[in-house]
C-alpha cells in the first residue's frame, strides 16, 4: 500500500511532527508538509488556478491512503489543513476528473494536543469529507501532549494508526 502523510502545522518541528516523523518512519510513507506549498483560500471564480494545490493533488492521486496530520487548534484542524480541505472543492467543480482519481481510496488522520480526550468535532469534518469525496474514512489516531514524558507514548499511536490501515 502507497501511503502518503500531508501534515499541516503552524510549527514544522511541534508535536504533531513528531508523531508524523515516527509514522513515516515505520511505514516508508510519503510526507508533504503544507507548509512547503503556496496554496491559496479557497475562490469561486478559480483565480487561484496556478498555486501548488492542484499540483499537490496530482501527488497525492498516486497513493492508495492518504494520512492528514494535524495538532488540535480549538478544537479543529490547523488552518492550513483547513484551507486544503476548502479547496477540495475544486476537485467537485472544475477539476473533476482530478477529483475522481481520490475515489475508493482511504484516509485517516494522526494528531495531538493538550486535551484528554479528543473532542468528536474535530474527526468530524475528516469523517464527513472524507464520505462526501468517496473515500474510505479508517479513523483518527490521537494522542494528548501535556509534558515531555508524554511524547514516549507515540509509539503506542502509530502502533495504533498502523493496525487501521490492515
Amino acid at each position: 500500500m502507497k501511503i502518503a502523510v500531508i501534515l499541516g502545522s503552524s510549527r514544522s518541528d511541534g508535536n504533531t511532527r513528531h508523531l508524523t516523523d515516527k509514522f513515516v518512519e515505520q511505514t516508508n510513507a510519503a510526507f508533504f508538509n503544507l507548509a512547503d506549498y503556496e496554496i491559496s483560500a479557497y475562490d469561486y471564480t478559480h483565480e487561484n488556478k496556478d498555486d501548488d494545490f492542484l499540483p499537490l493533488i496530482r501527488e497525492l492521486v498516486k497513493f492508495d491512503h492518504l494520512v492528514f496530520s494535524s495538532p488540535v487548534y480549538w478544537y479543529s484542524m490547523s488552518a492550513q489543513l483547513k484551507t486544503f480541505f476548502d479547496r477540495l472543492s475544486d476537485l467537485l467543480t472544475v477539476n473533476k476528473e482530478l477529483g475522481r482519481q481520490l475515489k475508493g481510496k482511504s484516509c485517516s488522520v494522526l494528531s495531538t494536543g493538550f486535551d484528554i480526550e479528543l473532542r468528536r468535532c474535530f474527526a468530524e469534518p475528516f469523517e464527513l469529507t472524507a464520505n462526501y469525496m468517496h473515500l474510505v474514512y479508517k479513523g483518527c489516531d490521537y494522542i494528548s501532549i501535556q509534558s515531555e514524558s508524554d511524547l514516549l507514548n507515540v509509539n503506542r499511536c502509530v502502533t495504533e494508526a498502523l493496525k487501521k490501515l490492515n
